[in-house]
């Protein structure tokens, strides 16, 4: 289905929008009563381009009706919001109906609109519809039914309603803001004095009632004009996801180019833009296979494998039958899996050693890992593995392929217990462990603590926590729990003079196993 045309605005159209101003502009300057005998015409011009765009509405509405029984699942969505959008409109509509027609019941009474209604039943369609007034020149009815003492002011009320309908408008069609801005306006006009008009004051203080009657009509025109364009919007959706197509062309996709010996290679052969009313046929290596275009061939050997073949279909515009030519080609592997440690080539006991295990075109969550001897978990795409007391570990490796768990391999680790570290003293940044002399101040550094670690020449740089040490200063022993000097011990220190020593004896620090070891003593020369 074709999106329906835009409907620019007619001749006609425009000549009423001038009329309209230039009277608009004319009651302004306070012409005459006599010239509101010319908002009549204005009216009436306006209630005829309104039933030109009435009937062009529910013209398009009924195309849209058939098209969504034709087609409920892409039109039926769209219909609906079309039936929603002409509910907000005609709620609108005919509350500005009942505007005018208490207006001009203030200003003529009742008994003698209904008879003018009655009198213009050839035209008028609506039972409260009135076309003409003979109290027009009236500036009082309009501001006083409009703008009454108090907090209940019909203006105001209007002037919420087309707000929250131009809103509603723009949630529908966002890039047309502007224009409903400008269509359906209630901005508040600042005269050159400062003085502050609002919307509902400029519409009916001191406004004679066949004034009022005009621009009211003419807030409904707009209603149709945008309830018009918003249609065609809501219409054009229906095929806002169609996509055109002028070439015709084959395609392979296979599930997978690699595939594990004893697996299956499986891929999907299709014609892009293909009429879904006829069936292509397929052919691969000359011979023809099923009319899902699914080719699938045992995988017995390793190595790349080719193939090609053709789509055949029948072309419309010739009625003849067509070739499109495809080739492609996959790879079979033997089983394979890649195991790597990413710290070091030996496992340590009580440690999460980490490790990267990955099988080649299979993916992460479709693989499985097996360890004796060892508690095994998955961390930022890593498998930490803490072997126990074996003095090795298998590490079995499976993955999921075509539905089914297959061996991929493995590997064997020796398990060592995690070797010592040596003692230090922590400065900042700075170690000192008895190769260099440290300064008396890092001594005194209220930051200094006895640390453990493997040293920058190391693969491995675990976290050891220092339980407790012994410090022989000036040749007596004193014992500190933790990794910090005691006061007694610091007060001692302060008292120590270059080239005197303190030995950091009977360190003991507890590593990620959670065992508890013993140090080499440190020697630390003051200089």
């Amino acid at each position: 289905m074709g999106g329906a045309k835009n409907c620019p605005e007619t001749p006609r159209q425009r000549m009423i929008g001038m009329m309209y101003l230039v009277l608009t502009a004319m009651l302004a300057l306070n012409v005459s009563t006599d010239i509101l005998k010319a908002f009549e015409l204005v009216d009436k011009s306006l209630h005829t381009t309104m039933e030109t765009t009435e009937a062009r509405n529910k013209s398009i509405l009924h195309d849209f009706r058939l098209d969504s029984i034709d087609n409920p699942e892409k039109n039926g969505p769209w219909y609906v919001k079309t039936l929603e959008l002409m509910s907000q409109s005609d709620s609108l509509y005919n509350y500005i109906q009942d505007f005018k027609y208490n207006i001009a019941c203030k200003t003529d009474g009742q008994s003698t609109v209904d008879k003018q209604i009655k009198a213009d039943s050839a035209i008028v369609t609506n039972s409260k519809d009135i076309r003409s007034l003979k109290g027009s020149d009236n500036r009082d009815v309009a501001t006083h039914y409009a703008l009454p003492d108090g907090d209940n002011k019909p203006g105001l009320v209007l002037r919420s309603k087309i707000e929250a309908y131009r809103e509603y408008l723009i949630s529908l069609d966002t890039t047309r803001r502007a224009e409903f801005s400008m269509m359906f306006t209630t901005d508040t006009v600042t005269e050159k004095d400062g003085d502050r008009t609002p919307w509902e004051e400029q519409m009916f203080h001191d406004m004679p009632s066949g004034a009022s009657l005009v621009l009211l009509t003419k807030l409904q025109n707009d209603i149709r004009n945008a309830e018009n364009i918003m249609i065609q919007h809501l219409r054009r959706q229906t095929d806002a996801g169609d996509l055109r197509v002028n070439k015709l062309s084959a395609y392979v996709i296979p599930s997978s180019r690699n595939v594990v010996r004893g697996g299956k290679y499986s891929a999907q052969i299709i014609l892009a833009a293909i009429d879904s009313t006829q069936t292509p046929e397929y052919y691969v290596n000359g011979e023809r296979i099923n009319d899902q275009g699914i080719y699938e061939v045992a995988a017995s050997s390793e190595g790349t494998k080719k193939y090609n073949g053709w789509i055949s279909y029948l072309n419309p515009a010739t009625n003849q039958m067509e070739k499109l030519p495809f080739e492609s080609e996959y790879s079979v592997m033997a089983p394979s899996v890649t195991i790597s440690n990413t710290e070091m080539n030996v496992m340590y006991r009580g440690y999460d050693n980490k490790f990267s295990i990955s099988v080649p075109g299979v993916t992460p969550d479709k693989i499985r890992v097996s360890v004796n001897g060892a508690s095994t978990r998955q961390q930022g795409g890593l498998w930490l593995i803490k072997p126990g007391d074996a003095k090795s570990v298998t590490i079995a490796v499976s993955a999921e392929i075509d539905g089914k768990m297959q061996s991929m391999g493995s590997q064997t680790y020796d398990v060592r217990p995690l070797p010592k570290p040596r003692g230090s003293l922590k400065v900042g940044d700075n170690e000192y462990n008895g190769e260099k002399s440290i300064p008396r101040s890092a001594l005194m550094n209220a930051n200094a603590v006895v640390h453990a670690s493997y040293g920058q020449d190391q693969t491995l740089n675990l976290k050891f926590t220092v339980n407790s040490f012994r410090a022989n200063i000036n040749g007596i022993m004193t014992s500190s729990n933790g990794n910090k000097f005691s006061k007694d011990q610091m007060d001692r220190i302060g008292k120590l003079k270059p080239g005197m020593a303190v030995i950091l004896t009977d360190i003991r620090v507890k590593g990620p196993d959670g065992k508890e070891i013993p140090l080499a003593p440190v020697s630390l020369i003051l200089n």
